[in-house]
């Protein structure tokens, strides 16, 4: 069974990214510090990245963290989607308009001008499709920005939310939770590392 999973690294006040996040300042400042585990040697950090990353079908993202990924500083054949690990799964981006050109050609990009429920359900017509040749269940992995996150647990579109809890307190920056509405969870997973406590949850 396809699930949607939301996954993203947060800090201790609630924020995904640091102060002053833009194309040249991705993460914001201090922002670095979230994903920290990403790149850690601790065993378990590398297990989740390794397995978090072999388990993508599809994968969402809004369309400012796509202009991050895809810019100069962005992503290349040493570090992309699960750091060090760099998968290839198909990407779908949320946007008001495409990208006029795309540097990274030799990833799947697929861009949904009408919505994040669109653009989910795009992804598991792409996450089916891998997991009919993989042979295997794939899930679609929503991987950010925070707002997009946000947008899909509002709408009920997520089945799991994963949480990488950076030891840092950033001051500032994009709130994943700004206002949002209650929602119900159910804890299934807490995996403490040198690096970070990883957190899994069902939503309700």
């Amino acid at each position: 069974m396809i699930r949607i999973i939301a996954d993203i690294s947060v800090s201790l006040d609630g924020f995904v990214t640091g102060p002053d996040p833009g194309p040249d300042n991705g993460l914001g400042t201090g922002g670095e510090a979230l994903h920290t585990w990403a790149f850690s040697d601790d065993p378990e950090d590398r297990r989740l990245l390794r397995e978090g990353t072999a388990r993508s079908g599809a994968v969402v993202l809004g369309r400012r963290l796509f202009d991050i990924v895809d810019g100069p500083g962005g992503w290349d054949d040493t570090t992309g989607y699960g750091a060090g690990e760099v998968g290839k799964p198909s990407f779908v981006v949320v946007t008001g308009t495409p990208p006029e050109a795309v540097r990274l050609t030799d990833l799947d990009w697929t861009f949904v001008t009408t919505g994040v429920a669109d653009a989910v359900a795009v992804a598991r017509e792409r996450a089916e499709a891998a997991s009919a040749a993989a042979g295997r269940d794939l899930d679609v992995v929503l991987m950010g920005g925070g707002a997009l996150i946000g947008s899909a647990l509002d709408a009920g579109l997520v089945d799991i939310l994963a949480l990488h809890l950076a030891p840092v307190v950033l001051g500032g920056g994009t709130p994943l939770f700004p206002g949002r509405a209650p929602q119900a969870l159910v804890q299934r997973s807490v995996t403490p590392t040198s690096t970070a406590t990883h957190l899994t949850y069902d939503v309700l």
